[in-house]
């Protein structure tokens, strides 16, 4: 499972960053194109570029060459298997393993074939939304940004009151990128394959599908930052680990996008004085709320009126999170220790203290979904021993 982890990942990346990258390159392309200085009639922009060691010279055509080249690119398959192996990730990772790492009890007590029909379905209901807003008049006001925000964040408050945190952060971002390979597959290739065959045949194309194909490209390019944050996210407990893991996702949502457009507008020499410091307020504004409180509660502090003895501490370690974090583990999941982390020995548990202060005591994060049932009065002493310097006494 870890190799299948492993290798399906890999794909994944590999392929994303195929994928983004070329709907970062065409929306620049689009935006930074020369529309008027000695173009030809026919063309619609061109643009003169340099990269590795080379002079490049790219024309876009209002709408098609005199005659189709057999030699054409098609931009598909980076989209298509990004997603497949996605979406074989999400099986991987969440599906197969779903009593561990998809459903938290604490959340919604539900069994795993439930939870996995919940996660599918939301895919195919999240594109049937967008797509029928998309094809409405509102797509050409203002208004639909609005909307379409309310209705992401409308999501990830389900997400997190159906999964576990971590899982509800992993599929609010496989929600995006379903809408992403959708628009992709419903919506721009047929486009294209339209233009093609009616440059092909001499008959005429109807611009609207151009149009309609190049605003769902902007769409998918506004999505890809806040699902880059989404795929990295499960690395930041920080994030999903908060009391309310739902406004946080929203609020990185709506700054990471903001980032995206006011990068867009200044590809095409247009400036916004608000835009870019707003993004960046909000985002600080998620550093500010997600920090830790300075101050313990009151539980920690009383647990805190005595040193807390470091085979006390063991105690709680070795009931609680070797059964994944130990060089044998016994969990029926985890067959090796998640991410090398072991606490065979007092020494051990010393040297991930920081760890553990993030993971068990202030984001709760660990043990995954509470899955060995560490209580308050627990994270409350490992703390107090934490503050108290972490001492092998």
């Amino acid at each position: 499972m870890e190799w299948l982890n492993i290798v399906v990942r890999l794909m994944h990346i590999t392929f994303g960053i195929a994928w983004i990258g070329a709907s970062f390159y065409f929306v620049f392309l689009e935006n930074a194109l020369n529309r008027t200085d000695n173009v030809r009639d026919e063309l619609a922009g061109n643009l003169w570029a340099v990269h590795g060691g080379g002079f490049y010279y790219l024309e876009k055509y209002k709408s098609a060459p005199p005659q189709i080249p057999k030699s054409l690119h098609w931009f598909k398959y980076e989209a298509y298997f990004t997603w497949l192996s996605g979406f074989s990730l999400l099986f991987v990772v969440y599906y197969f393993n779903a009593s561990s790492m998809l459903i938290d009890p604490r959340v919604l007590d539900i069994s795993p074939l439930a939870g996995v029909g919940i996660g599918v379905v939301s895919f195919v209901v999240g594109w049937l939304v967008y797509d029928g807003l998309s094809r409405t008049a509102l797509v050409r006001s203002k208004w639909f940004m609005v909307v379409g925000f309310a209705i992401a964040a409308a999501f990830a408050y389900f997400y997190a009151e159906v999964f576990s945190a971590r899982a509800a952060y992993i599929h609010f971002g496989a929600m995006l990128g379903t809408l992403m390979v959708g628009n992709v597959f419903f919506t721009i290739i047929p486009a294209q394959k339209a233009m093609v065959r009616a440059a092909t045949e001499g008959t005429p194309l109807d611009p609207q599908l151009g149009k309609n194909a190049l605003a769902r490209s902007l769409h998918n390019n506004y999505f890809t930052l806040p699902v880059l944050f989404v795929m990295v996210s499960n690395h930041f407990p920080s994030t999903f680990g908060h009391a309310y893991p739902w406004a946080i996702l929203a609020a990185i949502t709506l700054g990471t996008a903001g980032v995206k457009h006011w990068l867009n507008l200044r590809e095409k020499h247009q400036s916004n004085a608000w835009v870019l410091p707003a993004s960046v307020i909000l985002l600080l504004g998620v550093v500010f709320v997600t920090a830790p409180k300075s101050q313990p509660g009151s539980a920690a502090t009383a647990a805190c009126t005595e040193v807390v003895p470091m085979s006390r501490v063991n105690q709680i370690v070795q009931t609680r999170c070797v059964q994944c974090h130990s060089s044998q583990p016994t969990d029926d999941v985890f067959k090796s220790p998640p991410n090398g982390v072991v606490y065979d020995t007092p020494e051990d548990i010393i040297r991930l203290k920081d760890k553990i202060m993030q993971r068990v005591v202030v984001t709760k994060t660990m043990p995954q979904n509470n899955k060995t049932h560490m209580t308050d009065e627990e994270r409350d002493i490992l703390r107090c021993w934490i503050e108290q310097g972490a001492l092998n006494n």
